[in-house]
């Protein structure tokens, strides 16, 4: 029997909202590094999308629709990090508009301490540490063409 996507998804969020207060957040005011955001990742992606982001975790055999593989977001963008478009999916923001969305929004999840930002387009503006940690340590796994 297939379990229902929805349902899997709103359990992982209160499961992983229980934990209030990790060691891996790291320092509020400095910068977050990738070793950072590959702890998140572990934490929050990796049921879904694999240990290595190809979209093959433990789960992915039960969705109705495949995880993305995330080591191929800069090559389905011609090259470049879509770094805008992965904080947006991540967060929540880009799924607001979507009827039946797949993946979880974790915008509160990794919401606290925020650093200085530029997501590209040249304006550093106020996010969540531990959402750039994740993105940036996305940045690290991107395959080659």
């Amino acid at each position: 029997m297939r379990i229902r996507i929805a349902g899997l998804a709103g359990l992982f969020v209160l499961l992983a909202a229980c934990d209030d207060a990790s060691p891996e957040r790291g320092d509020a005011g400095a910068m977050p590094v990738a070793a950072e955001g590959a702890q998140i990742y572990t934490e929050y992606c990796a049921l879904c999308h694999g240990a290595s982001g190809r979209g093959d975790g433990r789960l992915a055999s039960e969705m109705t629709r495949q995880p993305a593989d995330l080591t191929r977001l800069a090559a389905q963008n011609g090259g470049t990090f879509p770094t805008a478009a992965v904080l947006s999916k991540i967060d929540g923001y880009i799924q607001a508009d979507s009827v039946a969305p797949v993946m979880p929004e974790f915008g509160e999840l990794l919401a606290g301490d925020t650093v200085p930002y530029d997501s590209g387009d040249g304006i550093e503006t106020p996010t969540p540490r531990r959402l750039v940690a994740l993105v940036e340590y996305l940045r690290t796994i991107q395959a080659g063409p």
